[in-house]
Formats: C-alpha cells, structure tokens, sequence
C-alpha cells in the first residue's frame, strides 16, 4: 500500500508497527525505543494519510478510521517528526517529501492570501472560533493565570506556573516600564500579563481582545483585584484605535494577523506608539523560512492563522518605518510548554469529554500533540522583537533586562497574587534535558 511506501522511506530510527485494515502486522523502524503501535481501520483511511497527511491524519484521527493502540498520538507523531527533523527535513519539506505531498503544499501556498484575508469581520469570527470555546476547557491544561503562550523557562525544575509568571517578568523588563506609563496589549487574553504590569509598576493599562469570554473573564479580575482604576479591557479590534501608548505589548495573538495584514499591523503600531515608546512582540517563529499553514490546524484550530518567519516579518517593519531594538530566540521553550498542557488535559480528559465529546477530546489530543512535535524535532520556536520609533530611548546594553528581572522577583514576593505561585508536579514528567 502506498502508506507502507511512505513509512518504509521515513522510519530510519525507532520501533513501529502498523495493523492495517485486514489485521497484517508489518513493523518499520530498527527496533529501537519505546514500541508504538498503530492501526488503520480502514483502507481509505490508510490512502488518505498516505497522500495527504497534513489534513488527514489528524482527521483519521479524530474519526477513529486511525488508531494507537500501543503508546498514544503523541508518541506516533514524535517518532515520525523526530526521524524527519534527523534526516535535516524542515517541516515545509515533511509536507513536501513526494509529488503528490508537493502539490498540495504549493497549492496551500497559493492560497495564503486568500485563507489569511483576515478583515475585521472575518477575524472576529476566528478568534471566536477557537477563543470562546468553554473556560472550563482551558482550566483543565493552562496555569492558574491562563498564559495561553509560550512559557519561559528559567531553569530545569520550573513549573508551569513559575515559568509563565518568569515569561511575564521577562516580557516587563523588555518594555523598561515607568510607573503611570500608559500601555497598550495588542490581544491581551484572559488578562493576566495587563494585570501583572499594573500591580508591579502600577501602569495606565489598556487590553483589546476579540473574544467575549476573555473580554469578559478579565474586566472581572481587574475588578476582583482593585485594579479597574488602572486596568480596563475593551472588545475592539485595535485597529479601531486611537490614541498614543508609551509602550505598546502582543503576546500570541500576531499568528493571527495574516500575511496580507502585516504592513497593516505594524502602521498601526507606528501610528499608536509615542516617538520615545517601545514595542515587544512576541510570536511563533517558522525557522526555515516562509511556508504553509498545516491544513488540519487551519481548518480545526485556528482558521485564518499563520506562523511567520522573521524574513516575512523584519523587512515590513523596516518599510513602516520602525527600529528593531532587540531580537531573542526562545528555542524549546514552547515544547516544554505543549508538555506541560498536554499531559495536564489528558489528565482531566474525562472533563473535557463531560464539556464536549469523544471526538472534541481526540481533536484535541492530536492539536497539542502535533503542536510539541512541532516545536521540538523540525525547528518551530518564538521570537521576541523589540521595537520603536527612534533607537535612542533605551539602555544601549541588555544589562537592564536582568536587573529589571531582579527587582520585579522581589516585588512578587511581597504580591499575595504572586509570592506563592505553586509549583506543578505531574507523575512522569520529563526534565528538560530529556526533551531536549
């Protein structure tokens, strides 16, 4: 069968067996690790995955045509990605790796502007898409804050609380705040970075979101915590801005911008920033260059995204006019982060069925499951861009990050929000250097 084809020229390393529909058993791989077991119900399941894996296997997988029965989705994924990645494949050239594959991939490319056409109507209905599903859903994987991003992690042992809370601190120290400084969160979540910068330096804050469950959820923290006098919320899209911001924050949400709308973005950005005002972007980074939207992410998870690389990124803000300050990279950082959410929801599983259904949950296996791969064998990591207007109204070193670091880590120990931040224990969980 053509899928036997497929696995025979990827699996190099590892230890598969397949079941096909009529119970043959063939094994790929050279025996070594952990045994992963897999089964196809049916043929049309195993063409369909053969030939375009990209949308079907996550399909197959949801459907139930596609099976583990020994190990789970995950270890499935990482066996194929890890051997792709060791063979020097980005992930444009995984889904690249025959002709049929081929065409499909430049056909997605084709579309990009189209799919991507994210105006204000259409991206209102993406982000509802997949941000106003059940809060219950998100509590049952995220932190206590709900950081649905990229955590940072400082050292080996950090919980997933600790490290979202340090990605906050790292994201404040960048913006070098002074107290009464008036921000602007460019897709500011369920509120928990706006409400961090407030209480720490005690900032004139202001979010926008388009979703009606975050928009809600933080306007009602703030309130909780005494800090609507300083924080407000707004169900806007921030193009519908005015005004002018001392500092201007987006943690997440420019995956969601498009390419056709990335001048869009940044104008806007240079339009709403003060001339002494900094900017810090922090997005999914595609490291091998341009590409294509996986088609089952666009189509289950979020329709209309995009993850950029910096060469789609730098040269548009060089043409809108604006400084790049600094550049980090943040490697594995969000691999660690998936691993963390994906074994807290498997975890509570039996909730997330009792919230939706079998096919909801298996949906969602696979999203968080392909998404670590993604970002821990074929190059997938963040990128954090500092940026202005004038390049003259910042320490001329990076010296001030750390420092700003040190102070904010004793601030947090005298905040009853933040001084016991709890630690995240999760029987098997795997140290860093293990997933490396």
């Amino acid at each position: 069968m053509v899928f036997d084809l497929v696995l025979r020229k990827l699996l190099v390393i590892g230890n598969l067996s397949v079941t096909d529909w009529k119970g043959r058993v063939t094994n790929y791989g050279d025996g070594t690790g952990k045994h992963v077991h897999v089964k196809f119900k049916t043929a049309a399941a195993a063409r369909k995955m053969a030939l375009d894996p990209d949308l079907q296997m996550g399909e197959c997988y949801m459907s139930g045509e596609f099976e583990v029965i020994e190990g789970d989705i995950f270890d499935f994924l990482s066996l194929a990605l890890r051997n792709a990645g060791q063979s020097g494949r980005s992930l444009a050239n995984v889904n690249r790796s025959n002709i049929v594959h081929d065409a499909l991939y430049k056909y997605r490319m084709a579309r990009r502007k189209y799919d991507q056409r994210n105006d204000k109507a259409r991206a209102r209905q993406n982000v509802k898409h997949h941000y106003d599903l059940s809060g219950d859903l998100y509590d049952l994987f995220l932190d206590k804050d709900r950081q649905y991003s990229c955590a940072y992690f400082e050292h080996e042992k950090q919980s997933l609380d600790e490290a979202q809370l340090a990605k906050k601190r790292h994201v404040a120290a960048k913006l070098n705040l002074k107290p009464g400084m008036k921000v602007l969160d460019i897709g500011s979540g369920w509120g928990g970075l706006g409400l961090y910068l407030a209480e720490m330096y005690g900032v004139d804050f202001t979010g926008v979101t388009l979703s009606e469950e975050q928009f809600k959820i933080s306007n009602d923290l703030a309130k909780e915590r005494g800090l609507s006098d300083k924080v407000r919320f707004l169900l806007q899209d921030y193009r519908t801005l005015d005004g002018k911001f001392d500092r201007i924050v987006s943690v997440g949400m420019f995956e969601h911008v498009g390419v056709t709308r990335y001048r869009e973005f940044f104008d806007k950005c240079g339009a709403l920033l003060k001339i002494d005002g900094t900017a810090l972007l922090h997005s999914i980074n595609r490291s091998d260059g341009p590409g294509a939207t996986s088609a089952w992410i666009a189509k289950y998870i979020f329709p209309g995204g995009y993850v950029p690389s910096l060469s789609e990124v730098t040269p548009v803000m060089e043409k809108a006019g604006l400084y790049i300050t600094d550049i980090e990279i943040l490697r594995t950082h969000y691999a660690r982060t998936l691993d963390f959410w994906r074994r807290r929801f498997m975890a509570n599983r039996h909730k997330a069925k009792a919230l939706y259904d079998e096919r909801f949950c298996r949906m969602w296996e696979f999203y968080l499951a392909v998404s670590e791969c993604g970002f821990r064998f074929v190059g997938m990591n963040n990128f954090q861009i500092q940026f202005g207007l004038d390049q003259h109204y910042l320490p001329i070193t990076r010296d001030y990050i750390l420092a700003e670091e040190a102070k904010l880590r004793i601030k947090e120990a005298k905040s009853k929000y933040y001084k016991s931040v709890p630690a995240t224990k999760l029987s098997g969980k795997r140290s860093v250097a293990q997933q490396k």
